[in-house]
């Protein structure tokens, strides 16, 4: 199977179906990643003009990402309605992204986080035991590479608290190993758009300058 991208500073990426790919790889020590959440979603629906094209595959949430497990934990990105369908974690991380969005506005309060599944594994040890609550800015939409990209700064505090290699399964712009690069940690990725293969590969190959 030829990477789309690397082997380079440790970063891989793979182009293709994550469910498929992951069979023929060594599972790394750590699992971070945001799957679609099942809820098909479609951005700006209030403005035709405005609408960007629905996430690949956001019918129903991937269940078989729970049975990668690998041997230090899995990260799982999710909404609190997903916690009803999922197995239940060791915590429950709260991401507060410091502005909230649209959803309902007469009838819901603002939402201003999103939530992260964690559940160690059996060799799973801290670097230092972190707090449940991440507080950290969501990208502005006007900066977005993806429909739904993380910033770096909320992966960077749950790679750093671990030791060990990195998968991101549905890696998107890239987010993940672009955090990883900077840490100088390897990581591989596998995207099924190949729209996003080439943008996380373009971010990948963009070096960090020391002061």
């Amino acid at each position: 199977m030829k990477p789309y991208y690397g082997p380079h500073c440790g970063i891989t990426i793979y182009h293709g179906d994550a469910q498929e790919i992951v069979e023929s790889l060594a599972i790394p020590s750590l699992v971070i990643t945001d799957p679609p959440y099942g809820m098909d979603y479609q951005s700006e629906w209030r403005t035709e003009w405005q609408r960007k094209p629905k996430i690949h595959g956001d019918t129903e949430f991937p269940q078989w990402i729970f049975e990668l497990r690998p041997s230090v934990a899995p990260f799982v990105f999710c909404r609190w309605t997903n916690l009803r369908d999922i197995p239940q974690p060791k915590s429950f991380i709260v991401w507060d992204k410091l502005r909230h969005g649209m959803g309902d506005l007469e009838h819901e309060f603002g939402r201003q986080w999103e939530g992260i599944a964690f559940y160690p594994g059996k060799t799973h040890r801290f670097n230092r035991r972190p707090v449940d609550v991440i507080q950290c800015a969501c990208v502005p939409p006007v900066a977005l590479l993806h429909l739904n990209e993380k910033p770096e700064g909320i992966i960077t505090p749950l790679i750093s608290a671990h030791e060990g290699d990195i998968l991101d399964p549905f890696m998107g712009s890239g987010t993940t190993l672009r955090a990883a690069k900077d840490l100088g940690r390897s990581a591989t990725g596998i995207e099924i758009s190949e729209k996003y293969c080439e943008i996380a590969a373009n971010r990948l190959s963009q070096e960090v300058l020391g002061l």
